[in-house]
C-alpha cells in the first residue's frame, strides 16, 4: 500500500482502443457524410391541408377567427382557450415589433407526417403545435375544417 498512484503508467491498451473508437467513429463519419451508405433519409413532408386564418378581439373578450372571404371558423369565448390565445399573442408581438397590421392572415397547415403548424407569411414565424400535446393540437385542429381549407 505504500506505492503510489503516480508510479503506476496508465495502460497502454485502453489508450489505443480509445484512439481507434475514435478514428472509426470520424471515418465512418466520413463515409456516410460523402457516399449516403448508412445515412436515413426522410421524405420531406408535404401540407395536406391549410387555411388562413384572420384572428380578432371582440370587445366582449371572445376572440374570433375568420377566412379571408369572412366566414367564422371557431369563436373562442372569453376565458377560454388560453393555448390559443398564447400562441396568437406571440405572433402577433412578433407583428408589433415588425410594424405590421392584422390584415395579413396567419397560415394553419396539417402536413403528410401528421405535423400541424401555424405561420405568420408576414413575419416568418412557424409554430409546430404538435411540441405542446394532444389537447392544444386539438384546440387548432378545429379550426381547420375542410369546409374553406385547401
Amino acid at each position: 500500500m505504500s506505492e503510489s498512484t503516480e508510479s503506476q503508467p496508465f495502460p497502454r491498451g485502453a489508450l489505443l482502443g480509445a484512439a481507434a473508437l475514435v478514428g472509426f467513429a470520424l471515418l465512418a463519419t466520413l463515409v456516410t457524410r460523402t457516399t449516403g451508405i448508412g445515412a436515413s433519409h426522410m421524405p420531406p413532408a408535404v401540407a395536406v391541408e391549410t387555411r388562413e386564418l384572420r384572428f380578432e378581439d371582440r370587445g366582449d373578450g371572445a376572440v374570433v377567427a375568420t377566412d379571408p372571404s369572412g366566414k367564422v371558423a371557431v369563436v373562442a369565448a372569453p376565458g377560454t382557450n388560453g393555448f390559443v390565445r398564447g400562441v396568437l399573442r406571440g405572433l402577433a408581438r412578433e407583428r408589433k415589433r415588425q410594424d405590421i397590421g392584422a390584415v395579413p392572415p396567419f397560415v394553419l397547415t396539417r402536413w403528410s407526417d401528421g405535423r400541424m403548424t401555424v405561420s405568420d407569411p408576414s413575419t416568418g414565424r412557424n409554430v409546430d403545435l404538435g411540441a405542446f400535446g394532444p389537447s392544444n393540437w386539438a384546440a387548432f385542429a378545429n379550426m381547420l375544417n375542410t369546409e374553406g381549407a385547401s
